[in-house]
């Protein structure tokens, strides 16, 4: 289970944010479709 620390520090990752938005969506529909609770992409926003 990621941690909160976790979370905020993979969102101050500099890009846009209608980018990070989207891979908050697309890295979590990922976790729930594989039920797993990594997507597979360490560092980006929503793993």
């Amino acid at each position: 289970m990621p941690t909160l620390r976790a979370f905020f520090t993979n969102m101050s990752v500099k890009m846009p944010l209608h980018r990070k938005l989207y891979l908050v969506v697309r890295n979590n529909m990922i976790k729930v479709a594989r039920r797993q609770s990594c997507c597979g992409h360490p560092g980006e926003p929503g793993c």
